[in-house]
């Protein structure tokens, strides 16, 4: 299982004091040199935390993959088509919300998102789905054909340990499995931590990247990004 560190709340901190530190852009690299696999950021409307400009320095200074985060809108389809990540997530947004809320409604968005699928497959961008784990929305992502979903980890990550958790994890796990049946790649993430990724990664094969990083930032916080990502990558390896 690979994993991509999230540098929002790098962006977050530094955006705090509209100042120039702590650079996202560092951290990405010293999580790189930990050895992550990807950098994950998403460029929100209001711009809360990552710039354009952290985008268009961690697209020439990284050479593990960096993920964009990104709502279905011109704007962001604009300033992709001029970054070009390695893959584009699209995920709902919300102007008031704390972090994202949850998955795409494929149901009630289906046109938006087959338009904007189309739009990045023309720009030769690769783009993911941020879905929430259940059969019918999975189903109905593989007939939008995306390259890969990432699962909304949300309910098991934040459930206290007992039968509700392990319920929400075993959507997730049947989820991975319905997807991988698609010839969907399977990622997956949001409030993920050191409790309970490792369990994650032992339950779901199916599931190839996690992206984690509120818990990592706040690690590294504490310890170092370097210590944080070895930390995790340990954890979801089964060494931890």
């Amino acid at each position: 299982m690979r994993l991509s560190v999230n540098i929002d709340h790098i962006a977050t901190l530094r955006q705090a004091r509209r100042g120039r530190d702590p650079d996202p852009v560092a951290a990405a690299i010293l999580a790189e040199l930990a050895g992550a696999h990807g950098i994950t950021v998403h460029l929100r409307g209001d711009r809360r935390h990552i710039q354009e400009r952290d985008l268009y320095i961690l697209r020439e200074s990284l050479r593990i993959a960096l993920n964009v985060e990104v709502a279905m809108t011109p704007e962001a389809l604009k300033v992709m088509k001029e970054v070009k990540p390695d893959l584009v997530t699209l995920v709902p947004e919300r102007p008031e919300e704390v972090t994202t809320e949850g998955g795409v409604d494929l149901a009630a968005q289906r046109v938006d998102v087959e338009q904007y699928i189309g739009l990045y497959r023309d720009a030769g961008i690769e783009t993911s789905l941020f879905i929430n784990p259940d059969p019918e929305t999975v189903k109905l992502a593989g007939k939008l054909a995306p390259r890969l979903v990432e699962l909304n980890t949300a309910e098991y990550a934040k459930g206290e340990p007992g039968e509700g958790q392990a319920v929400a994890l075993k959507r997730v796990v049947e989820a991975a499995k319905t997807a991988a049946r698609l010839r969907l790649e399977v990622h997956a993430g949001h409030d993920l931590n050191y409790r309970n990724a490792s369990v994650l990664a032992a339950a779901a094969r199916e599931i190839t990247e996690v992206s984690i990083g509120h818990a990592i930032v706040a690690r590294a916080a504490l310890v170092g990004m370097d210590r944080a990502v070895k930390d995790m990558l340990a954890l979801i390896k089964g060494e931890g």
